[in-house]
């Protein structure tokens, strides 16, 4: 299955929008990263594992898909989270029918 268009993941931006909306500090990820260790994430200079990311989603408080999510969202619009949702529920089915 092709895809229509380039998907980019903007997780720096995820990120700080989560962490603010959170009113988190960076300090506050303290026992899952160094405050360095996010402002880089923050910044695009770092690629976080999974590992990672369910830590970061643990100190948010969030579910990890709910902070990958916003990483290919990249805004605030309804309808593209609406599209996304029932892009990946298509897609699961595919894989679950090929697996029994």
């Amino acid at each position: 299955m092709s895809r229509a268009k380039h998907i980019q993941n903007k997780f720096p931006e995820a990120l700080k929008a989560a962490r603010n909306a959170r009113g988190l500090s960076q300090e506050a990820f303290s026992l899952a990263s160094s405050r360095t260790y996010v402002s880089s994430l923050e910044r695009g200079l770092g690629i976080p594992t999974l590992k990672k990311v369910d830590e970061l989603a643990e100190v948010l408080d969030l579910h990890p898909l709910t902070l990958l999510t916003l990483s290919y969202l990249g805004g605030k619009d309804r309808k593209a989270a609406d599209a996304l949702f029932a892009q990946v529920s298509r897609e699961l089915l595919e894989i679950w029918k090929q697996t029994r």
